[in-house]
């Protein structure tokens, strides 16, 4: 039986070009024939000019800049708690049965409300302060940081384990320099998973309990039924999101060819 090497597509500059002319030539187009009014279905152009407007000019009390350096804030002390809290905690599990006895019925019952969810409680208990959009970022990103560390210490060869134990490392080293190295490719990976889980989290947050942050700038062009503020708002949403997930990428490769050398 002869077996194929499958390789990874990855697109070139042309096709990318292409693909990114096809989005905006039926976007002008839907909006030239007028399926919707001009009002709530902008030109393309009309949302760029509102998007560098927005960067030095005032809306909603900052400009563009200051309310993504705000979410950023947010999402930075979130998405840490997260990987500081789920990423030993998820080894740990892997490492002891008992722990992981003890946490996965509660951690079972958590994971499965949804983010917005904790948004009524989070205000609250925090208003519209750092700790409620904190919470909110934390409960996305926490359950796919820990069930990811999780498997890739279960995944381990348990060999290792018994080399280790023969070796007479304690607990702590093994799971610094055994299970944490061979965990890293999951671990990776719940890190990229947690990290877009946690920003839509915190726009999510930002649309009721915030009064800084590109979401609630989302809000507030809603309010004010300018459309093109709400598309750039959610055009800077999707930009950070995608350099959240290429820094992410980059983690990735550096620490697997470091895993390999």
């Amino acid at each position: 039986m002869t077996t194929r090497t499958v390789r990874s597509f990855k697109p070139s500059w042309r096709e990318t070009t292409i693909g990114t002319a096809a989005f905006f030539g039926v976007w002008y187009f839907v909006a030239l024939i007028g399926i919707a009014p001009a009002k709530f279905f902008p030109m393309p152009h009309e949302v760029l000019a509102k998007l560098f407007a927005l960067t030095h000019t005032q809306f909603a009390g900052a400009t563009l800049q200051m309310h993504l350096l705000s979410s950023l804030h947010r999402y930075a002390m979130g998405f840490l708690l997260a990987i500081v809290i789920g990423l030993p905690l998820g080894l740990l599990m892997g490492r002891f049965r008992w722990l992981d006895v003890v946490v996965t019925p509660l951690f079972d019952a958590l994971r499965f409300i949804a983010p917005v969810a904790w948004v009524p409680f989070a205000a609250l208990w925090f208003g519209t302060g750092i700790g409620g959009p904190t919470l909110i970022i934390f409960a996305g990103a926490f359950p796919p940081i820990l069930i990811n560390a999780y498997r890739g210490a279960r995944g381990v060869d348990p060999r290792y384990l018994e080399a280790a134990s023969m070796l007479g490392i304690g607990s702590f080293k093994t799971i610094t320099d055994v299970l944490f190295p061979a965990a890293i490719p999951s671990i990776i990976a719940g890190l990229r998973v947690g990290a877009g889980l946690g920003w839509m989290s915190l726009v999510g947050a930002e649309l009721i309990a915030a009064n800084r942050g590109v979401g609630y700038l989302i809000v507030k062009g809603q309010s004010a039924v300018d459309t093109p503020i709400v598309m750039a708002g959610m055009i800077a949403i999707g930009a950070v999101g995608v350099v959240i997930d290429v820094v992410l990428r980059k983690l990735e490769k550096h620490l697997l060819r470091h895993r390999k050398s």
